[in-house]
This record gives C-alpha cells, sequence and structure tokens, in this order.
C-alpha cells in the first residue's frame, strides 16, 4: 500500500484548528464558573449584611425610587407563594441540579454562543441563592421580634430545621404610584403602587438571565444536549470558521 505523503502536515494543520475551538470551550467553561461564584458572593454578602442589621420590615431609603426594605417569604421569586415549603425547597435543589448538568453538558461546545453559556448561569447562580437561604438560614440564624435583629450562629440554635428557611429580600423600586379614579370597576379608589414586589439579587440574576435568554438565544432551547462526537467536531468548525469570517 502507498503511503500518503505530506500526513504529518495535515495532523500539524489539524492540531493547529483545534486549538481555537480548545481554548474557546475552557473560556466559556471559565465564565460560566466566575459568574456563579460571583453572584452568589454578592447575593449571600448582601443577604447576610442585611439579616444581621435590619430587623424585620426595617427600610433605609436610598432614593425616592429604590430602598433597602427587609422582608422575608416562603415562596418563589419576587415573594410568590407556591405549595408547601418543603416542596418548593425540594423541587429547587432538583432544578438546580438540572441546571448544572445542563451546563457541563453545554459548556464544552461551540454550537453554543458563550452570551448563551452566560444566560444558564445566571439563572443557575440565582436559584443557587435563593436555594442556600431555603436549606441553611433557618439552621444559622435566629428569628426575633422586631425592632431586634437576627443574629449569625446563635446560641440556642435557629429559627427552623433543614429546607425550612425563609428567603430574604431587601431590594423595593417603588417608582411611581397613583389612586385609581372612583368610577374604575373593582379597584376605583383604590392606590396603585408600580414596581411593588421586594426582590433580591439571586431573583435578578434569574429574570436578567431568562430576559437575555429569550431575546436573543431561544433558538438554542432547542438544540439537542449531546451530539455523536463526529458531528459536535465538525459543528464546531464550521462555527469557528463563521465566527472567523463575520
Amino acid at each position: 500500500m502507498q503511503r500518503v505523503s505530506g500526513g504529518p502536515d495535515i495532523r500539524l494543520a489539524v492540531a493547529l484548528c483545534s486549538k481555537p475551538i480548545i481554548s474557546m470551550k475552557l473560556k466559556k467553561g471559565w465564565m460560566a464558573l466566575i459568574i456563579i461564584i460571583l453572584v452568589l458572593a454578592a447575593d449571600q454578602a448582601l443577604k447576610i449584611w442585611v439579616k444581621t442589621n435590619f430587623y424585620l420590615g426595617e427600610d433605609f431609603r436610598i432614593t425616592d425610587w429604590f430602598y433597602l426594605y427587609f422582608i422575608e417569604n416562603n415562596g418563589m421569586a419576587f415573594g410568590m407563594e407556591l405549595g408547601s415549603k418543603l416542596a418548593l425547597s425540594v423541587f429547587r435543589v432538583a432544578a438546580l441540579i438540572a441546571g448544572i448538568w445542563y451546563l457541563l453538558k453545554i459548556k464544552s461546545s461551540a454550537r453554543f454562543k458563550a452570551g448563551y453559556i452566560a444566560c444558564i448561569a445566571l439563572i443557575i447562580a440565582g436559584t443557587a441563592g435563593n436555594i442556600i437561604d431555603c436549606l441553611f438560614y433557618g439552621i444559622i440564624f435566629n428569628n426575633p421580634l422586631p425592632p431586634e435583629v437576627a443574629t449569625l450562629f446563635p446560641d440556642g440554635g435557629g429559627y427552623a430545621g433543614l429546607f425550612h428557611g425563609k428567603v430574604v429580600d431587601m431590594l423595593f423600586f417603588p417608582l411611581f404610584s397613583f389612586v385609581w379614579p372612583d368610577w374604575v370597576p373593582v379597584v376605583g379608589g383604590s392606590n396603585f403602587l408600580f414596581f411593588q414586589p421586594v426582590f433580591n439579587l439571586a431573583d435578578s440574576a434569574i429574570c436578567v438571565g431568562i430576559f437575555i435568554l429569550l431575546i436573543f438565544y431561544s433558538k438554542y432551547l432547542s438544540y439537542p444536549v449531546s451530539v455523536p462526537e463526529e458531528a459536535s467536531s465538525e459543528s464546531d468548525n464550521q462555527n469557528l470558521t463563521d465566527e472567523n469570517k463575520n
């Protein structure tokens, strides 16, 4: 059998072309990890500071349209309530595990843009931030009546068990308000305030991630999580070629 000349050159060319793809994969993975760490650190730092410096229901005016207002809730984002506390906590943990699994599957594929990976990382970080409250805050904090403030690692133990902690919210943006005219059915004569929900940084990360994903990256939701190695390699090379052309 005749040996094809130029074999080493072909292998060298393939290796050189593969380096940018490998580098891009690593960069996206590190980017996602950094986003998650930064969001979690900021979210937990603010929650712990508010929890140990504000009594429940206390507020601090920053501007006319922005307050720090300490409340707690058992529910989902923006203080919504849905089902039992234990069921909601278990659902959150399951959703977090699914999100991490999905991120690990897609972070090494060039088919998924860095912006999409960043959105998934924001959603995971926000979910994890509120899960930490549910899992551990009932154990590591007490829950005194106002005007007492909570203590971290109190001598008498926490106010609840594992999975039964309350989520700390503090960001309040009363942008504007008005009174409905009396002739308006049902709500006539009542006051309307926008924006009324109180939320935290974890809620913000989830909402920002979902919003940007739906606006700019919704097509990636239909992409398969895993494909055969050969097809994935061809797709990676094609995406890299397209990006270089752009």
